[in-house]
């Protein structure tokens, strides 16, 4: 079957979500996008609205958009939802999967794809971070910053039938214009995701800044660098092939690279008072495995309690 002709879903149609929508209904004819509400409405009426620093202005509009219960069997699930939503998608989906559906999960983290594996038990899960700031407006038009936006995919001591599934989303990525690189280590790549993120969505809720504000103050550039490190010895010590270069190469994004007015999607959940928020996922999780591990990390605990205490209050 021709990639034109393959039923491509997207789960989640926020930042990521909206730009893998995007990109995906510009370029393939069968993309069904699930949402529901006002957002559903405003992408059946007036398409999928993407404002890219890096592609441009697209108005993508995709075959179906539907709520996830009506989704259909499809070859191929892109789930980019918070993580604490996977286990409801994953109960919604999971008669619909077979064992030829490939399901990427575009999500933050270090163990979704495990999750998704071991909630639905069928089907190919193909591993994947995103590199990307981007983020769902007021009236459902999603916006990319920057000029870069990429994924990473890739399966852990992949066998043959699983690396043909990887060659298979690689060619589904190429053909709608999304950069994408196709990792043998997958594992590696996730981890020098997540401690970004360990430094990147935590500092940026915790002050309230945005990058630009935090690499200007010493004391917090400092901090940052703790954050990256501390998670980074965590990864270590659970057998994570993290380099020193992984590391500073994360601290030298944050220094020289990421844009001033850059956010991050937990410092906007708490910007608006959200009641769920992927702080477990950036914090609490590497907080839990340190201490499983014994692994100090102080920075990472005081500033995870901090913003445990900030949404108390919400």
């Amino acid at each position: 079957m021709k990639a034109e002709e393959k039923r491509i879903a997207v789960i989640g149609i926020g930042g990521v979500g909206g730009y893998v929508a995007g990109m995906l209904a510009k370029a393939y004819p069968h993309v069904t996008m699930v949402a529901r509400g006002a957002r559903a409405e405003s992408i059946r009426e007036n398409g999928l609205v993407l404002h890219s620093d890096y592609k441009g202005e697209i108005i993508a509009r995709p075959e179906r958009v539907v709520t996830v219960r009506d989704m259909g069997q499809q070859d191929y699930i892109f789930i980019c939802v918070k993580n604490y939503s996977l286990a409801e998608v994953c109960e919604s989906i999971r008669d619909m999967v077979t064992d030829d559906t490939v399901i990427i999960p575009v999500m933050n983290g270090v163990d979704p794809g495990e999750n998704i594996r071991a909630l639905i038990g069928k089907g190919t899960v193909v591993d994947s971070l995103i590199y990307t700031v981007a983020f769902a407006n007021e009236d459902f038009s999603i916006s990319q910053q920057d000029t870069f936006t990429w994924l990473c995919i890739g399966i852990k001591n992949a066998d043959e039938k699983q690396r043909e599934k990887v060659a298979e989303v690689a060619k589904i990525l190429k053909g709608a214009d999304i950069d994408y690189k196709d990792e043998g280590d997958i594992e590696v790549e996730i981890w020098r995701k997540y401690i970004l993120n360990c430094a990147f969505n935590v500092m940026t809720a915790f002050y309230d800044n945005t990058i630009g504000e935090l690499r200007s103050d010493q004391v917090k550039a400092q901090q940052y660098d703790s954050l990256v490190w501390e998670a980074a010895s965590v990864g270590r010590a659970k057998g994570v092939a993290l380099t020193d270069e992984h590391i500073n190469e994360v601290i030298h994004k944050f220094r020289h690279v990421h844009a001033d007015n850059a956010t991050s999607s937990l410092q906007r959940d708490y910007r608006i008072c959200k009641k769920q928020t992927e702080l477990e996922t950036f914090s609490g999780y590497i907080v839990k495995e340190a201490k499983r591990l014994g692994v100090e990390i102080p920075l990472s605990e005081k500033m995870y309690q901090g913003l445990k205490e900030i949404a108390e209050k919400f």
